[in-house]
Parts: structure tokens; C-alpha cells; sequence
């Protein structure tokens, strides 16, 4: 499915989301969010068919952050910048959809990852890299501030420390010490990344996907859960996965020594 600087295709229950605007190195604009949108409605109507999500890029990007390309032409007064509304408008609303996903979801970072790229790129629950890819804060480059929620999630993954020179510096990070840092979870080959991304994505896919819902949401919310909430919200989540088909179908599975065959019912 072809949308605005984007695509949508599925593997089964694994549907792949990519940007697709070689000639900007896939760089944000407006019409690419607008395109994701639709692709996330496209993905939204088959709900209950999609089981995992791999966002990637296509070509030799993931994505370089919003694209600057007559952002001047825009601008309707010296000084005056459309930076906030278009957070505000576009790329709020789709990292929040990411967030609330009904599935996991793997990023696939194929090449330079770099300011709300690198956002993109961090909303995934696993992300793979290749071993050419590297990551970049580039907003102080331009006179910016970080956005796109990376002074949230930056520090929680990998302390202030490191955040703060990564984005006072905007110095790359390449793919390798990203995964020291444990800012990622694997690293590839260039060439053998999307084989590794898909078989990943068709083992989550196959998984019990309500319990790995519940999961993901836990992991999201316990940074602003107190210790007592946290336990609140694992013992409600843990009565919604123990009254799924899949928890009958993963103990009988157990007892029988046998695979599970998980329906995310």
C-alpha cells in the first residue's frame, strides 16, 4: 500500500511500515506524517490480523529528522519558525500512536538515525540496527532544542549523563557503542539485518500477542508508576492475560512439552 513518502506492506501478521523518501534521506515532513497516519488507520482496520509492526527506512536511511527543505519559504516573519506547531500537529500524534500500539514493535534501523529519526527509532520495543547505522542528535546543529519526546526516553535508557553530551555535542553515535550503551538490542550485518528483523517479527508475531500488549504497556508506564502503582497495574494486567486462551494454551503446551500455538486470543 503506497501512502504520501510511505508504504505499507504485510508479511502475514507482521505488517512493515516504511519511509520512503530517498531523495531527503527520508527525512519528516508534513506530507510523510499525514502518510503515516493513514498507514497507522490502515493498520488500526485490521487489528485483529497485525501481530507485530517493523517500522524501516527505504534506501540507505532510517530517517534525518524533520525535512528543513523551504522551511524557510514558510516562515512568515524574520525569527519566526513553525517548529512547535508542527510537533504540536504531526509528529506528536503519531509517536502517540506509537506508543499505545495494540502489538509490539520492532524498528529496523537500516542507516543514519538522526533527530526526530532518532526518536522514530526509539519507540521501537527491540530495535536492530546494521552495523553501518549510527545515530544523531542533531538539533543543536541547526539552534534547536531535542524533541520529539528524546528528553524523555533518552535519559531513562541510558542516563543523563550520556544524554546530555550526546545532545550537547550532536556527536554520531555509531550502531556498535549504541548497543554498549544498551540504547539497543542487536546488531547486524548490514546484509543479514532485514532477514533478522522479519524473524524476529514472526516469532513475536506467533507469541501470545494480549500478554505481549500487556507487556509493553507495563514497561511504558512504569516510569511514571510509583512502586505501589506498578504492583497495582501488574496485578490488573496479569488477570486480563490469565483470562486469555493463550494462557490455557501456554500451560497445556508446557505439560504436554510441546510448542505452544498461540491465537492472541
Amino acid at each position: 500500500m503506497q501512502f504520501k513518502h510511505c508504504t505499507l506492506d504485510f508479511d502475514g501478521p507482521v505488517a512493515i511500515l516504511k519511509l520512503d523518501h530517498q531523495e531527503v534521506m527520508n527525512a519528516v515532513s508534513m506530507d510523510m506524517l499525514g502518510g503515516l497516519g493513514e498507514a497507522l488507520d490502515a493498520i488500526d482496520d485490521k487489528r485483529d490480523e497485525v501481530r507485530c509492526l517493523v517500522i524501516t527506512g527505504a534506501g540507505r536511511a532510517f530517517c534525518t529528522g524533520a525535512n528543513l527543505q523551504g522551511r524557510n519559504k514558510t516562515e512568515t516573519k524574520p525569527g519566526r519558525s513553525n517548529a512547535g506547531t508542527s510537533l504540536e500537529t504531526g509528529f506528536h500524534p503519531f509517536l502517540r500512536r506509537l506508543r499505545l500500539m495494540h502489538c509490539p514493535i520492532i524498528t529496523s534501523v537500516n542507516g543514519p538515525a538522526a533527530g526526530a529519526g532518532m526518536s522514530f527509532a526509539l519507540m521501537g520495543d527491540l530495535i536492530l540496527c546494521a552495523k553501518s547505522s549510527y545515530f544523531l542528535q542533531a538539533f543543536r546543529r541547526i539552534g534547536l532544542v531535542p524533541d520529539c519526546g528524546s528528553t524523555w526516553i533518552l535519559p531513562r535508557l541510558i542516563g543523563k549523563a550520556r544524554s546530555v553530551e550526546l545532545s550537547l555535542l550532536g556527536e554520531k553515535l555509531p550502531a556498535d557503542k549504541a548497543l554498549e550503551w544498551g540504547l539497543i538490542n542487536r546488531v547486524h550485518d548490514d546484509a543479514a539485518l532485514w532477514d533478522e528483523t522479519m524473524k524476529l517479527a514472526h516469532d513475536l508475531a506467533n507469541g501470545p500477542t494480549i500478554a505481549l500488549s500487556l507487556i509493553r504497556k507495563l514497561y511504558w508506564d512504569s516510569s511514571d508508576n510509583s512502586f505501589e502503582d506498578q504492583l497495582d497495574q501488574e496485578q490488573r494486567s496479569q488477570r486480563v492475560a490469565g483470562a486469555a486462551e493463550d494462557f490455557k494454551e501456554g500451560v497445556t503446551a508446557f505439560l504436554e512439552k510441546r510448542p505452544a500455538k498461540f491465537k492472541g486470543k
